[in-house]
């Protein structure tokens, strides 16, 4: 039986590790070719992770995959991206913005050098990306997808640098979804409910796994999200649990690091403080 991506070619940034090979991993379960792009590509010790390592996760649930290394803080490496996509499979369905740099602070503990790397990486590479991708896009129809928030300008106390550069992804997609919507292109957004478990989190010590869950929460909700047609869809920004309720998921137990555990809802602080009320959370 034909997946529901069968034959859709599916960009994903951040793709050597954590939310890029879940999202990976599940889009070629579902039939899609996909196009793995990161900086990655040898074994680093402080980080585990390669895109050959989710090439091959890839590749084990019979998919394909085309690597591309690139650094998404260069312009020029983001459209040979796209380019070399679309040269190799011939088209482009998807591109999902997943690559991100992440550091939480007070304002007078940034220095310029980090605010720059922040948004060179999720904001200016996104733009790059999708602008690169879009005339692609426009062939067929498809999805972009942002791995951002829904916007709450009330919680951005302690990562207000960092919260901008992520919502100003998510004012990206919503451009997007306006603009294209006539040739056909959805645009999304998508963001965790509770902490996902990376080796960003890890590293940053952000918590601990009775505080996560794993990546396949969002990679199962971006599986949802491109299924649609993109002719039908309009834009939101969602949170992951919200897209697998309209799946019929009730139960998110098996997404728990500690399966003893049911995280708590930390990151719905951050992007909307009413959520947890009114769904009964």
């Amino acid at each position: 039986m034909a997946g529901r991506l069968e034959g859709k070619v599916v960009l994903i940034t951040g793709a050597s590790r954590g939310v890029g090979e879940a999202c990976a991993v599940a889009c070629a379960k579902e039939g899609a070719k996909l196009v793995l792009a990161a900086k990655t590509i040898d074994p680093d010790p402080r980080l585990p992770g390669t895109l050959h390592d989710t090439a091959r996760a890839v590749e084990a649930v019979g998919g394909e995959a085309l690597i591309v290394q690139f650094d998404a803080r260069d312009a020029e490496q983001c459209t040979d991206v796209v380019e070399r996509a679309v040269a190799h499979f011939g088209r482009l369905d998807v591109l999902i913005n997943n690559a991100g740099a992440i550091f939480w602070a007070p304002v007078a503990d940034w220095n310029q050098k980090k605010f720059d790397l922040v948004f060179a990486v999720n904001v200016r590479a996104s733009f790059a990306l999708a602008r690169a991708a879009i005339p692609h896009l426009r062939k067929q129809g498809g999805h972009v997808l942002m791995m951002s928030p829904p916007i709450n300008p009330l919680a951005s106390t302690g990562k207000g640098p960092y919260m901008v550069s992520k919502i100003g992804m998510t004012m990206l997609a919503m451009a997007i979804d306006a603009e294209e919507k006539a040739n056909g292109i959805a645009a999304h957004a998508l963001w965790p409910v509770t902490a996902i478990r990376t080796a960003a989190t890890v590293n940053l010590g952000m918590g601990e796994d009775a505080e996560w869950r794993t990546p396949d929460i969002l990679s199962d909700a971006t599986v949802e999200l491109l299924a649609r047609d993109p002719r039908a869809s309009t834009f939101r920004a969602w949170l992951d649990e919200e897209v697998l309720r309209e799946a019929g998921v009730t139960d998110f137990s098996r997404y728990r690091c500690d399966p003893e555990h049911e995280p708590s809802c930390l990151s719905i602080e951050m992007v909307d403080p009413g959520w947890t009320a009114r769904n009964g959370r």
